[in-house]
């Protein structure tokens, strides 16, 4: 019986691969032993229970960026967190620690070096993470999900996406899914979303083009987010949710998606062939730019900057790029062309050679 240490969380970005690797792992491996690491403040101390999984956690400590009482503090609380993660290993005897980035890799990182473990990391962005950057260069293997990720050892293998998502890529129920959201089955529907946390600017540009959009003839999914102020509204040609459980329906109801470009979702849209206006996120370091790369030169996604994206820009550009059926189609089979469904797979066979060394 093998035993795996997934380590990530934080955000959806880290959490879904690191559930998608898992759900593959127990289908594919049902004797194996699967333990998540995670914090008590990430999405993945809702979804990882939900799923299924055991969780396991440590203290949340991001780098410190400047000098401080935190920084000070830093060192002996991330070697706690390490020594907690070697115990880990120790006791349930781990054969593999499988890192997705985010605030619990970093000492899962370090421990699996520190009691010699079999450490495969796994970078969801182009532009790859402080703690995904260090471990690479030790690391047995590196899984990127971008071809142009500038990581050393990394191999291509794509996004791991959850198994409901991947069973898109082969048959989807429009009609089901928009009768799950109290929409028309018969009227061409826009997905928007901001990510797991919501975005601002596209949450109030959205708000404020309901008519416009109506008046085309588009029906809107809009998931807003959790910390959004806007309240959940279920009309005629309009459906607002603060949060989605279920992104596979929503992505099967949709014609045409507007989201911000999280490496999942760049990821997701286009294993799936949902073409997509991404909104990159402004602030940070760009790496949501670098994610639709491939999207956007083969032609499935188009980019506007956070500040662009307003009502004029809605009706100007975005209504009519709605209202072409052929160029939806266009991209729809050019967004396919730029993704990868079996990311799970690949990075299963990639973890599958290390143990076998």
């Amino acid at each position: 019986m093998t035993t795996y240490l997934l380590a990530g969380g934080g955000t959806a970005g880290h959490v879904n691969p690191l559930l998608a690797l898992a759900e593959f792992i127990r289908t594919n491996e049902p004797d194996a032993k699967i333990i998540a690491l995670g914090t008590a403040e990430g999405l993945e101390a809702r979804l990882v229970p939900q799923r299924g999984f055991r969780l396991e956690t440590v203290e949340r400590l991001p780098f410190p960026r400047k000098p401080n009482l935190y920084a000070l503090k830093f060192p002996m609380r991330f070697a706690a967190a390490v020594a907690r993660v070697s115990k880990l290993i120790r006791e349930e005897s781990v054969d593999v620690v499988v890192g997705f980035g985010g605030y619990a890799s970093a000492p899962a990182y370090e421990a699996a070096k520190k009691t010699k473990v079999a450490l495969v990391v796994h970078e969801a962005n182009a532009m790859p993470g402080l703690a995904n950057k260090r471990a690479a260069n030790y690391a047995d293997a590196v899984g990127v999900a971008f071809e142009d990720t500038k990581l050393a050892k990394a191999t291509y293998v794509g996004m791991p996406l959850r198994l409901e998502v991947t069973e898109l890529a082969k048959h989807k129920d429009t009609d089901a899914a928009r009768r799950h959201f109290g929409l028309r089955t018969d009227t061409l529907t826009l997905l928007v979303t901001g990510g797991s946390l919501g975005a601002k600017r596209i949450n109030e540009t959205i708000e404020a083009s309901r008519a416009a959009l109506q008046a085309a003839g588009v029906q809107v999914l809009h998931i807003v987010g959790d910390r959004s102020d806007l309240e959940p509204v279920s009309i005629a040609g309009y459906c607002r949710i603060a949060y989605c459980d279920r992104m596979d329906l929503a992505i099967a109801a949709a014609d045409f998606a507007v989201a911000r470009a999280g490496a999942s979702t760049v990821s997701e849209f286009s294993a799936v062939g949902l073409p997509a206006l991404y909104v990159p996120y402004p602030v940070g370091n760009g790496e949501q730019e670098l994610n639709v790369g491939r999207a956007v030169a083969a032609g499935g996604a188009k980019v506007v900057k956070d500040a662009d994206f307003t009502v004029d820009f809605v009706k100007d550009v975005l209504i009519p790029m709605l209202s072409s059926t052929k160029q939806i189609q266009q991209m729809a089979a050019a967004a396919r062309s730029a993704g990868l469904a079996d990311g799970a797979q690949r990075l299963f066979k990639l973890v599958q050679g290390v143990l076998k060394r």
